[in-house]
């Protein structure tokens, strides 16, 4: 069971670093690109879904893998076996749409549900800092920042 925890765990550590990561990047490097600010917003949002298309081929490997194993447990239901699967799978958990022709059995059942807790903390943790970097810098009047303006380092 030990084994189960630290593989979950560090599935788990890895996405979130992840999501960090690009978060953070897309703070550093956004407003030094020189684009105006209302698409430095719509640039954060196609970054945060690819932060989060990311994490969650993360947890798809993960799946895959596991799946292959003996021990882990298995993906049962309308299932190949194959990565696409897992990806499908995996994409219905992270957002917790839910699952219903996939199930898993086993150990996998721990890494769902941890999936399941990451996702939502990670989705909020984006709609966070989305909502918190457009507070910062639309002001009352719908204006925006001037192009070009790279003096402070954020969005």
């Amino acid at each position: 069971m030990i084994y189960v925890l630290l593989v979950n765990s560090l599935v788990v550590v890895v996405s979130v670093l992840v999501h960090y990561e690009l978060l953070y990047r897309l703070t550093s490097y956004v407003p030094r690109m020189g684009i105006r600010h209302k698409y430095r917003i719509v640039f954060g949002v196609f970054g945060a879904l690819v932060a989060h298309a990311m994490e969650i081929w993360i947890f798809a490997i993960s799946y895959y893998f596991m799946n292959r194993l003996d021990g882990w447990g298995s993906l049962e239901g309308n299932f190949d076996g194959s990565l696409m699967d897992c990806g499908y799978f995996s994409f219905t958990v992270f957002t917790t749409l839910g699952f219903g022709d996939i199930e898993p059995s086993g150990h996998l059942r721990y890494l769902t549900g941890i999936e399941s807790l990451t996702g939502l903390v990670l989705i909020t943790w984006t709609a966070s800092f989305l909502y918190y970097e457009m507070q910062r810098h639309w002001d009352k009047n719908g204006t925006e920042e001037p192009a070009g303006n790279t003096t402070n380092n954020n969005y």
